[in-house]
């Protein structure tokens, strides 16, 4: 049962069914942005139907390129290519609730001959940019900003090419330089402190541009003209994660995804919940411009527990919050550990995500970095809050399928920032 405002989820006995789930945002972001830099048209399948691509094909359309949805379908998109300059805005740069959007198009923009405006909603506006800010100054663009967050104005300038040490692993920040270094004057060498998702990389060489990648450093050299190409984008693991652990609840729950990505550097999730108890199977795996797509089977075990630290937090760091909210209910709990920066997400992360399980009855040490959640602990409903973030909401609705009585959420609208389809689907899958 639905409003606009607020979501109520019951108890399930099990989870049952096959789900086709929406394009990856982090590709549909980066086809996008790449479709409007090549020469000639794109045609983009199986696009990310959420709020923030929305935003990300909103900025592009004010910067001059000519896109449309095809076929009567949300999630078709045909791009016009402009090549790599782009015309100057007349309006400001509305990045919506969108990071992604905020800090990878930046990257094109300050290689522009013009000036430009990028601003966000509230959220947004309260999330860190000096990691753009830097890099980019240092390659010539001029940049404003309020104490480092949105709004950004940006003045474009002939850029010329960095060799730039990342203090914060982020694939946002590496993406953004490699779509700098591709408007800059030499080549850019990047070299990241945890190796990150690595969807920029991979979009860049399917558009046709060259890359080097050594470890955990990659190099572009500026100039290289994109092609158009015609693609399926694979379907969103970030939003299979919540199905996963969804199915992850109920011993002898059955699940069928089709489609799904299985890039490397975001699998590690299938990793964790097969060391956790959840029976996963991959068939069907094949190779899409560069990204491994396959049909995942899975079945429910029993869950056991999880330390996510290092390496691993940077992997997951999109998928914590639903690895968190499931953690009352597996044996040995979970701690998190290394993931400072849940605190700088659409909310802060750490604390949401403590507060509502408080709220439904759970013991929880959180701490500057992470959390501990003990295992073995019964959940209740509950009346929570989403804190306007997409995958709090998301996350609470999974950890409610396990608890006593029935939750409320608030402000569940959010979920349409990434996946407007989501509170109908999981109902589908829910056996009562």
């Amino acid at each position: 049962m639905k409003s606009d405002s607020q979501v109520i989820v019951r108890p399930a006995r099990n989870v049952r069914g096959s789900v086709s789930l929406p394009g990856d945002k982090s590709i549909s972001h980066r086809y996008a942005m790449l479709a409007a830099l090549a020469d000639g048209p794109s045609r983009l399948e199986n696009f990310s139907t959420g709020a923030d691509c929305a935003s990300t094909l909103g900025c592009l359309r004010s910067l001059g390129v000519r896109w449309e949805r095809k076929d009567g379908s949300d999630n078709v998109i045909e791009v016009q290519g402009a090549g790599l300059a782009l015309s100057a805005p007349s309006q400001v740069l509305d990045c919506g609730n969108s990071g992604s959007t905020i800090r990878m198009l930046s990257g094109i923009v300050a290689g522009q001959k013009f000036s430009s405006e990028m601003a966000g909603d509230e959220s947004l506006s309260r999330r860190p940019m000096e990691r753009v800010i830097t890099p980019l100054t240092s390659m010539g663009a001029n940049i404003s900003s309020q104490n480092g967050r949105p709004p950004l104005r940006i003045t474009g300038a002939q850029l010329k090419s960095i060799d730039y040490k990342m203090p914060v692993a982020s694939a946002q920040v590496k993406t953004c330089l490699l779509f700098a270094g591709l408007l800059a004057e030499g080549e850019t060498r990047i070299v990241e402190p945890l190796r990150t998702r690595d969807h920029g990389e991979v979009a860049l060489r399917a558009f046709g541009a060259n890359l080097e990648r050594k470890g955990n450093e990659v190099r572009i050299r500026g100039g290289q003209r994109l092609r158009g190409i015609e693609a399926r984008v694979p379907g969103d693991l970030s939003s299979a994660a919540f199905f996963l652990c969804a199915a992850a609840l109920f011993p002898g729950s059955q699940l069928t995804i089709a489609n799904l990505l299985m890039n490397p550097t975001r699998a590690r999730l299938l990793d964790i919940l097969v060391q956790m108890g959840l029976h996963i199977s991959v068939t069907q795996l094949e190779e899409i411009h560069g990204e491994l797509v396959g049909t995942v089977q899975v079945e429910g075990g029993r869950l056991k527990g999880a330390t996510i630290a290092g390496a691993d937090t940077a992997a997951l760091i999109d998928e914590i919050p639903v690895l968190v909210a499931i953690a009352p209910h597996t044996e040995q709990g979970i701690e998190v550990r290394d993931a400072r920066e849940l605190r700088v997400k659409e909310s802060d992360r750490i604390a949401a995500l403590a507060t509502n399980l408080r709220a439904m009855g759970a013991q929880v040490e959180d701490r500057d970095d992470g959390l501990k959640i003990p295992g073995g602990q019964p959940l209740r409903g509950a009346e929570l809050e989403s804190y306007g973030d997409h995958r709090i909401a998301m996350a609470f609705s999974i950890a409610a399928l396990r608890a006593r009585g029935e939750t409320l959420i608030r402000s569940s609208e959010c979920a349409a920032i990434s996946y407007p389809a989501f509170f109908p689907t999981l109902e589908g899958l829910a056996e009562r």
